[in-house]
């Protein structure tokens, strides 16, 4: 099965739907994407249209991968940097990947496209993302090109005696 990528693909209600199926999904999965389970589409809802606003405002762009059935099994949101010193490079948000497609490369496949989109936007040199340590990501995420450049101990608490590291990952564009 392959996947078709859209950057910037039109907000429908068939769109925000699936989204907020892939991240509750995602999330009560143990999935990294700023929620702990056990969440609610009604719980992801007010992020996801703080994300859409910021699209709206021409902060944030949405990448979506959709399978032959044409559901939304992968995202990410790219969102631009406004202070002047940092217009160089993007952040990279909320990249996820439905959970009954763990396994089958769509991870690397999403990050790909990522890059290949990122590539495209003016003046931006650098992608940059964090994760949630103790889940193995940063070594995904460096299996993928990306370059840990920090470390913050200890700065996501999951629950209390429950905290992880905010490991921030760097893809350089050049």
């Amino acid at each position: 099965m392959s996947l078709t990528f859209t950057l910037d693909p039109a907000v429908t209600p068939a769109l925000r739907d699936g989204i907020l199926d892939l991240w509750t999904d995602v999330s009560n999965a143990g999935g990294a994407v700023g929620f702990v389970p056990p969440v609610t589409r009604e719980v992801v809802r007010p992020e996801l249209v703080r994300h859409f606003a910021a699209m709206a405002e021409g902060r944030s762009r949405l990448l979506v991968g959709h399978d032959e059935a044409g559901d939304v099994v992968t995202t990410a949101f790219f969102t631009f940097n406004t202070h002047r010193l940092m217009t160089h490079w993007v952040w990279l948000y909320t990249v996820m990947v439905h959970p009954r497609h763990q396994g089958k490369g769509y991870g690397r496949d999403l990050l790909a496209a990522a890059e290949e989109a990122a590539r495209t936007f003016d003046g931006i040199e650098a992608v940059r993302l964090t994760c949630r340590g103790g889940l193995g990501l940063e070594r995904f995420y460096g299996s993928c090109g990306y370059k840990e450049v920090g470390r913050i101990p200890s700065a996501i608490r999951l629950a209390p005696g429950d905290d992880r590291d905010d490991v921030i990952m760097l893809l350089p564009l050049d």
